[in-house]
């Protein structure tokens, strides 16, 4: 989709939708066709077809007076009091209007009114535009008869004067953003016979060629034993397809400066290895390495911005099968920091291949280091489907990261990593178990990782509840792209 961002409307455009804001009070631009149709947007009020305040839509078309074929009111909080939860509902009713429209253009006036109190014009446009890219989303990769797009193919968003040019960066990052989500979205969405670690390992190489800034650098099976990588080899062992850590590094700021490290987990497709999942839903464990594929997002959207940092993406790519090679149940391993690990449980893989990841990225010297992780289902049952889980060694990291969340509605809320918690991974044969029981499933694998993170600022997000959706709706949502970016753009 075409999208700009200008100060006046364009003329005489009769094929395309035009957007307006209906509060309480008809004012603005609605104002203006209500006057020049002859009052038709108070006739559509007082029958009830048009609910101000509701972020419901009500389509016009053929307005006396009005050169676009079609209006489109939507439903707006009163001026100046609305939340950016209710602007992003008002975005959505638009986007989703649009889409089931068959408009093939539309004119967004992008007015005050609807406006959060003290947030700026340019979150507004991002959010806006973000939301509208995201919404023509279709996943046809593995279909005969492809889903058909919609009709929708430009949008203008009118914005005063004055904050034209700001509000032009904002459009190209929410652009960005959602382009971002959309590739996470179809590498998650992606068959596991298909979306392999080698795949994206490719896939990898193939993002590099989009930015001189950009290089990767591919970790095979025997490079990783040689670093002594034996937690994360543990988890493929048991798999004919290889494992891989993928490093894709992007250097937009001056050497000196340290790089934000993002570190997805990739287990493309997870069984649960011996200790096996129950079979119903488990097609859903392709949907393992969401973590990965958020990394994934984020670096193509650095890729279309190309910001003034440095940022290295990292992805620890391995697939957990049952073999006559696979890990048992009581296996010791040890990890690349020289710590043993007891596997007491087959399926808790993804903390193994984090474990050596962490480590490997010391060698980045990093600013911080953010995991991002499909990794428990006590995280589902302590924040559902609405919240990742943040579990951090600094609270700074942890708040700014919140902070990420609430501005752009990808939300996460902070979990405690007391010391209280970490006798449960004790062993009686090893340093630690790869498990600390069902008591705080969530925080103890975020302990587990803790071990391997001392020696930087480091974050954790568990994702297993906001990754992707089920039933009618099922497929990758490309959570945590938005708070990813909204982080590593305001470190830029």
């Amino acid at each position: 989709m075409d999208i700009k961002v200008s100060a006046t409307a364009p003329a005489k455009q009769t094929n395309a939708t035009l957007v307006v804001p209906l509060h309480k009070k008809i004012s603005g631009v609605c104002a203006d066709i209500n006057k020049r149709s002859d009052n038709a947007i108070t006739r559509a009020v007082k029958r009830g077809d048009a609910i101000a305040e509701h972020s419901n839509a009500l389509m016009l078309f053929e307005l006396k007076k009005v050169t676009s074929e079609r209006v489109m009111l939507v439903g707006a909080a009163e001026p100046n009091k609305s939340s950016r939860a209710q602007f992003r509902a008002y975005c959505k009713t638009i986007a989703k209007t649009l889409k089931n429209s068959g408009s093939v253009m539309a004119i967004i006036h992008l007015e005050k009114t609807v406006f959060v109190n003290n947030v700026d014009a340019a979150w507004h446009v991002q959010t806006l535009v973000q939301i509208l890219v995201e919404s023509q989303y279709i996943f046809n990769l593995h279909s005969g008869k492809k889903k058909p797009a919609s009709a929708l193919k430009k949008c203008v968003v009118v914005v005063s004067k004055s904050e034209m040019r700001v509000c032009a960066k904002a459009a190209d990052q929410g652009v960005a953003i959602a382009n971002g989500q959309a590739l996470a979205r179809d590498l998650g969405n992606l068959a596991p016979n298909i979306c392999t670690p080698v795949y994206l390992a490719k896939q990898a190489q193939a993002l590099a060629k989009t930015n001189s800034k950009m290089t990767t650098k591919i970790l095979t099976e025997a490079q990783m034993k040689k670093l002594g990588m034996g937690a994360f080899l543990s988890v493929s062992q048991g798999s004919r397809q290889e494992a891989r850590l993928i490093c894709m590094e992007y250097r937009g700021a001056d050497a000196k400066k340290k790089p934000t490290v993002l570190l997805g987990k990739g287990v493309t497709f997870d069984t649960g290895g011996i200790s096996i999942k129950p079979s119903a839903a488990m097609d859903e464990m392709k949907f393992d390495m969401c973590g990965a594929a958020s990394v994934f997002g984020a670096m193509k959207a650095i890729s279309e911005l190309s910001p003034k940092c440095n940022v290295i993406g990292v992805v620890a790519a391995a697939e957990n099968m049952p073999d006559g090679d696979a890990s048992r149940p009581g296996d010791v391993v040890t990890t690349m920091s020289g710590q043993t690990v007891e596997i007491l449980n087959t399926d808790a893989e993804g903390r193994l291949v984090l474990c050596d990841s962490l480590t490997y990225v010391e060698r980045y010297k990093p600013a911080a280091v953010i995991d991002i992780a499909t990794l428990t289902g006590a995280c589902v049952v302590a924040l559902g489907n609405v919240s990742s889980a943040i579990m951090s060694n600094d609270h700074e990291l942890a708040d700014t990261l919140f902070e990420a969340g609430q501005t752009t509605g990808d939300l996460a809320w902070e979990l405690p990593l007391w010391d209280e918690y970490q006798s449960q991974l004790d062993s009686n044969f090893a340093d630690m178990g790869n498990i600390g029981g069902s008591p705080a499933g969530a925080i103890t694998a975020g302990c587990f990782l803790s071990r391997f993170a001392s020696n930087y600022k480091w974050a954790h997000l568990d994702i297993a509840g906001v990754a992707w959706l089920k039933e009618a709706a099922k497929g990758a949502t490309g959570r945590p792209v938005p708070l990813l970016m909204e982080y590593v753009l305001s470190h830029a």
